[in-house]
This record gives structure tokens, sequence and C-alpha cells, in this order.
């Protein structure tokens, strides 16, 4: 998933919220007018735009061919969570949300705003999906949330002509992680693109750091903040993550060049056409960008490899992903689920993973629908992991604590890649705002 980002690409958000012209492409069938919901329109609110928005559109005019009904896409960039419910206290419900957070899916679901499941999506769902993903979906035992797309968030991406120019090999731990990081900025280039403009890529940063060192059951702890930001663990996972964010060697522009560059523009630093830095971590959602702006083939320009254990732990497998969920406001909720139902189906997953830049937790879904060995590789893995995947943390935390731009884990992280002499002190900066938002 790659969540709250401002990509811009020639199909224009006003071109998709019309409903009614695809991409580069004159009027979307209605499917001959003879299909079930012919005449209705289904809409459809999210975060994503650009390359992402423009391919989730191919699913939507293929669930059109489908059924008939048109869509519309409401791009409601970073705060789905303040955009949605204003729409809905305006009487201007959508009839779909694509929620990327799971504290948010809780948040709309506890207000009484969601639509339970379909018989048929939760029979489908039961067959192609690992317990956890139904899991992250449910709230209190009901099942509301389809996880459509899904990210692989421990993979570090990079330059295999940067790589091997500096003559290192991708390191298997976070201390090899650092010293080929040094290796490479002595060869001319920085290690590292930080996207520290979106805070929401530093929580990424310290949750891969967070699940290897202090293990899964203190992650699930810390993520239902059964566990206080100061422990010990914390701190400790803090000052691992300060070693990098401190040496101005390994990240381009230091750190003020991270703090004024946004996630595409990091992707850019490694992969557009004057790259500043070898290396880039984050989703799988990078290669969608390297080969969708900068042309750029994944496996021969663009690889990546895990994110490296950190300590003597495991090898992290954060995911994150973005959940349908159906509005009982929305003026079309019953076609709001026909069209839930067809997402949870191979075929609805097909489409986007032949577009690229998308991964399904759909184990129904047969590999070779995606376009590149890279991208199987990490489709397989994800999958792969079943149960043992950890859900992206800050996703599952309130939306004030976990998903606000300019507040909570956002902004005190990017606070630490500031300045991260104190990691004592951020933690209890943490721990003072996570208790603030689990408490509302």
């Amino acid at each position: 998933m790659m969540r709250r980002t401002t990509l811009l690409t020639g199909c224009t958000a006003l071109a998709l919220s019309l409903g009614a012209t695809a991409c580069g492409g004159g009027p979307v069938s209605a499917g001959g007018g003879d299909k079930a919901l012919s005449g209705q329109t289904v809409t459809v609110a999210g975060v994503w735009s650009g390359s992402e928005q423009k391919n989730f559109q191919k699913v939507l005019d293929a669930f059109t061919e489908k059924t008939g009904a048109k869509t519309q896409f409401v791009s409601t960039g970073d705060n789905v969570s303040t955009v949605v419910g204003s729409k809905i206290e305006g009487g201007n419900a959508p009839d779909v949300v694509m929620v990327p957070q799971v504290g948010v899916l809780q948040q709309f679901a506890k207000k009484g705003w969601l639509k339970p499941l379909s018989p048929t999506a939760r029979q489908t769902i039961d067959a192609g999906y690992a317990p956890v993903w139904k899991k992250y979906g449910s709230v209190d035992g009901t099942l509301y949330g389809l996880y459509f797309k899904a990210a692989h968030k421990s993979t570090v991406w990079y330059s295999p002509d940067a790589l091997t120019q500096a003559g290192v090999k991708p390191p298997k731990t976070y201390d090899e992680l650092l010293k080929a990081g040094h290796t490479v900025s002595d060869s001319g280039l920085a290690a590292f693109a930080v996207a520290g403009q979106d805070g929401w890529t530093l929580t990424d940063w310290f949750e891969n750091i967070y699940l290897s060192q202090a293990g899964p059951e203190k992650y699930d702890a810390l993520a239902a903040h059964k566990l206080q930001w100061t422990d010990p663990s914390v701190v400790k996972a803090l000052t691992t993550l300060g070693k990098l964010f401190k040496d101005k060697q390994l990240i381009a522009g230091g750190q003020k060049g991270a703090l004024n560059t946004d996630f595409p523009g990091s992707v850019e630093k490694v992969f557009g056409p004057k790259p500043e830095a070898g290396m880039v971590y984050e989703g799988d959602f990078v290669a969608g960008v390297a080969h969708d702006q900068y042309g750029k083939t994944i496996g021969k320009d663009a690889d990546f490899f895990p994110f490296p254990a950190v300590g003597g732990g495991t090898a992290p497998v954060v995911s994150g992903g973005d959940a349908a969920v159906v509005l009982k406001d929305g003026k079309n909720a019953k076609a709001g689920m026909k069209l839930l139902e067809y997402l949870a189906t191979p075929e609805a997953a097909a489409v986007w993973a032949k577009a690229g830049g998308f991964l399904s937790p759909n184990k129904k879904l047969n590999l070779s629908a995606y376009g590149d060995d890279v991208t199987r590789a990490t489709a397989k893995s994800l999958v792969g992991a079943g149960d043992s995947v950890r859900f992206d943390m800050s996703d599952q935390a309130p939306a004030a604590f976990g998903g606000t731009k300019g507040a909570g884990e956002w902004k005190l992280l990017q606070d630490f890649l500031r300045d991260p002499s104190d990691p004592k002190g951020t933690a209890a900066r943490l721990e003072a705002a996570a208790a603030k938002a689990y408490q509302g």
C-alpha cells in the first residue's frame, strides 16, 4: 500500500471523479445497458492519487464492464477519517471507502458508520485470505473490511548500478546495512533517500526495527497500547534508528534534506534522471513509482532486498493495506456491497496486478498475474508469511496518533529526525500523545 502520497499524473482527479472517463480513454462502457446495476453510480473514496489512482480506476472500469454500474472516485488526501466524517455529516457520504488504517476502520465501525460484509463477500474472503486479514478487518467479531490491496513494508529498494559500483552486496543485518551505506556514500552517492516530509515513512522505519529487535509479542502489545512508549524496548529501537538519522553521510541532503523530501521525491532521488542516493526504504509500492514515473525495469534497473534483521532478531515482515468498507449512509450502499464482493475476487485483483505497483493478500490470485519476477517474489513472501505478518503499527492506532499529518507519531518522529539526540525524551512525548489518543 502506498498510502498518503501526492503523486500527480496527467490523468487528473477531476476527470476521474466524474466517473465517465478512464485515463487516456473515452467514455467507460456501461456494459451495453443490460447489466444488473445499469444506471447506478457507486462513489468510492480513497487516499490514492497518481499512478495508484489510475490503476485502481482500471479495476473500477472492469466492475463497470461486468455490472453496468458507473463509478466515481474521490481522492481524500492524507486525512481520510476527517474527509469522510465531514462528507457523512454533510449528507454526501460515499458508498465505499478504501481505508488505509486499521485504527480508522475501527473508528468508523464504533461510530456505527459501516455495514457488515455480505455473506457472499465473507465466503469469498474465507476461501482466499489468511485469518490475520479477517482479524484486521473485523471489529468486535463482525467483519467490515476487505483488504483489497496489501503492502510488503519490509523491502529496501536499490539501484543495482549504484551497489555494484560501490562493490556492495545486499546486507543481512542492520549493522551491515549501515556499513554498506557508508561504502555507497564513499563512492559518491548518498546511501539513503529518506522521505521525512511524509511522517508515515518514518513510522515504517521504526516499526521494522522494533518488530525485529523487540519481537512480535511486544510489537502487538505496543500496537494495542498495552505497553507504554516509555518502555526500554522503544527507547532502544529509537536509539537504533537514531544511528541512521544522525549520520549525515548516510542520508541524501542530511536531516534537512530528508525533512524536505516527500515519498515520491525519495523514489526520484534513487531512480529518477539525476540520482542522489543508492537506496530507498519503503514498501513494495516503490516499484510502481520507479516503473511508472521513471521507466525502470523491475529486477534490472530497480531491485530490493528484505529489511535486514536487527540486533540478533528475526528479519521483520510488516504489512499494510487498504480495506474496502461500505458506508451505511451511502446513497447506493447496495451497489457498493456488490463492488466489495467483486473486489474480494482474484479476478479483480488480477486487473491491478497486471498494471503493477500492487500486491494482493488473496492467496487465490495466481502469481502469474503479476508482471515481473520481483513482484511475484514479494507477493509469494507476503502470502507465504500467513498469520506471522504484522500489520503496520501506526495504522492500528487511533488516527490522532498514528495517521494525522503534523500530529502524533508522524510529527514526533519528524522532530526526532531533526534532532535524534534524545531517544528517551522522544519516547516520553510519544507516550503522552498515545495516551491521549487511545483514551479518546
